[in-house]
C-alpha cells in the first residue's frame, strides 16, 4: 500500500513545450475540406420566443447524472431493476416525470441559448477568429494549452487547437476552417425552488434545480445537434438518444474549466463574442462561474478526429509561454491554474 502511494503521488515525466509540439495531433490536412456552416454570427433560442421548446429539450435529457444527484449510483434506465435501489430509482423518476410536466405546461422555467460560428484557424496552439471572408481582420483569439506528459511511442501531446486548419501551411493558402461556440441557460430555477420552500416542498426545491440542471445539459446536446445540421454533416444522422449520451458523433464540444481547457478565463472570449448576457441572459461571475447556475457553454470542433483528453500537469515553459501569448503577468496565470502546474509556486 505505502508503494501504491508513493507511485501515485509521483511525479509524471513531462517534456519540454518545444518537445510536446513537435508530438502534436498528426491531422493530414492536405486533403481534408473543412465543412462550412449555413451561417456565420450569433444565433439565439428561447423557449418563451418559441424558436425552441422546453418539451423538446426534455427528450434530450440524460438521466443517470440525475439519480446521481440523489446519491443513487446507477445507469438509466437499468438502474430501475437494480435490487437494493431500484424501487427508490424508480419513485424518484416518477416525481420527476411528475414536476417535469408540471414546468412544462406552465411554462415555470425558460430555456435561453446562444450559437455561434466564426471563421478560424490555428497559430501554433492557438486559434484566431476572423471578421471577414478574407481573413485578415482578426476578431478574437482563444488560447490553448497542450499535454506535456512522456506518452508511450505511437500517442500524442494533444491540444485543442490541433483540430483546427492551421495558417503556417506554406504551400498554400490557410484552409478556411471554422470554429463553433455555445452559451445554454435554464432560467427561473432559483425563484421556483424558493417558492416551494416557502409552501414547506423542499422536496420539490431540490427536485426543481436537479430539473434545471439536466435541462440545461440537455439544450446543450440539443443545441450541438442543430450546429451539426447546420455544419452538413450532421443532416443524415441516425443517433438515438443512447447514441447521443455516449457521443457518437461528429466533433466535440469542450467547455474552459474542464480538462481539455481548464482555463476558466477562455470563457470571457466566448461570452464577449455571443454577447451572451443580453443573447442567453448568461453572465459571468468574478471568477468566471456562470449565472444562472443551470447554465452550460463550450466550444465546437467539427474535425472528425476531435476528441476529449485531459491537459494534464504542465510545466515552467508552457506557463511562461502561455502567459507571454495571453499578454498577462506568470503570477496570474499560474494562480488560475494552480492545480496543473507540475511545480510549487
Amino acid at each position: 500500500m505505502k508503494d501504491f502511494h508513493a507511485a501515485k503521488n509521483q511525479k509524471r515525466t513531462l517534456l519540454a513545450l518545444k518537445q510536446a509540439r513537435a508530438n502534436r495531433t498528426p491531422i493530414d490536412w492536405s486533403s481534408y475540406i473543412p465543412p462550412k456552416p449555413e451561417f456565420s454570427g450569433v444565433l439565439p433560442y428561447a423557449s418563451n420566443l418559441g424558436t425552441v421548446s422546453l418539451r423538446t429539450l426534455a427528450e434530450f435529457i440524460d438521466w443517470s447524472p440525475f439519480f446521481h444527484a440523489w446519491e443513487l449510483r446507477g445507469r438509466y434506465p437499468a438502474i430501475f431493476e437494480h435490487p437494493k435501489i431500484g424501487k427508490q430509482a424508480r419513485e424518484l423518476f416518477a416525481d420527476a416525470q411528475e414536476l417535469l410536466d408540471r414546468i412544462i405546461a406552465k411554462d415555470l422555467l425558460i430555456a435561453r441559448g446562444v450559437h455561434a460560428f466564426w471563421r478560424a484557424n490555428s497559430v501554433g496552439d492557438d486559434v484566431d477568429l476572423y471578421a471577414d471572408d478574407d481573413r485578415r481582420k482578426k476578431l478574437a483569439t482563444f488560447y490553448f494549452l497542450r499535454q506535456q506528459m512522456q506518452k508511450p511511442s505511437g500517442q500524442f501531446n494533444h491540444c485543442l487547437a490541433d483540430y483546427v486548419a492551421p495558417t503556417d501551411d506554406a504551400d498554400r493558402p490557410p484552409l478556411q476552417d471554422y470554429l463553433g461556440g455555445f452559451a445554454v441557460s435554464i432560467h427561473g430555477a432559483d425563484e421556483l425552488s424558493e417558492e416551494y420552500k416557502r409552501q414547506h416542498d423542499d422536496y420539490s426545491a431540490i427536485m426543481t434545480k436537479a430539473l434545471a440542471d439536466r435541462l440545461a445539459e440537455a439544450f446543450a446536446e440539443y443545441l450541438h445537434k442543430q450546429t451539426r445540421i447546420a455544419w452538413g454533416f450532421g443532416r443524415d444522422e441516425q443517433l438515438s438518444q443512447a447514441d447521443l449520451i455516449r457521443e457518437k458523433y461528429r466533433g466535440i464540444r469542450p467547455a474552459a474549466g474542464y480538462p481539455a481547457c481548464p482555463d476558466h478565463a477562455e470563457k470571457r472570449t466566448l461570452f464577449d463574442l455571443l454577447d451572451a448576457e443580453n443573447s442567453a441572459g448568461v453572465t459571468l461571475t468574478e471568477s468566471s462561474a456562470m449565472h444562472p447556475g443551470a447554465s452550460v457553454s463550450g466550444l465546437y470542433f467539427s474535425h472528425p478526429e476531435a476528441k476529449y483528453f485531459g491537459v494534464g500537469q504542465i510545466g515552467h515553459d508552457q506557463v511562461v509561454d502561455y502567459a507571454t501569448r495571453r499578454g498577462e503577468s506568470v503570477p496570474a496565470v499560474e494562480k488560475r491554474l494552480a492545480p496543473n502546474l507540475d511545480y510549487n509556486v
